[in-house]
């Protein structure tokens, strides 16, 4: 199951790198990512099909988690138009999203407060 984890960072430099190399000496592999600076405080969304490993490897490697949950993945065309298409399907079904981001592969991560409404959408 694919896992969205939330980490607090520090905003300075390296504590993007200090939580990815963490990550990676776990053997974790990032399925998508994104990152952005809330009210001075970093904020570092991490895709990852592992989820106790990664959070076990972010833990000790002395960063804070702020949340864990499942998100829904989709494969989307790279073309105007694709993800709005997406986006339309849940929103007609009435779901909420809160989250968005692209992963790799041309995947769009989607999370919100009712995930399976949010894949009954998708079919």
């Amino acid at each position: 199951m694919t896992t969205d984890l939330t980490v607090s960072l520090v905003n300075q430099p390296g504590t993007l790198l200090r939580a990815t190399d963490a990550l990676a000496r776990a053997g974790v592999n990032i399925e998508g990512a994104c990152g952005y600076v809330r009210e001075g405080q970093g904020v570092y969304h991490v895709l990852v099909e592992e989820a106790e490993r990664a959070r076990r490897a972010l833990l000790d490697g002395g960063l804070e988690i702020q949340a864990e949950r499942q998100v829904v993945v989709i494969a989307i065309e790279n073309r105007p138009g694709s993800a709005a298409a997406v986006l339309r399907r849940v929103a007609e079904a009435g779901a909420n999203i809160d989250l968005l981001y692209m992963a790799t592969d041309g995947r769009l991560v989607l999370g919100g407060d009712d995930v399976p409404a949010i894949r009954r959408a998708l079919g």
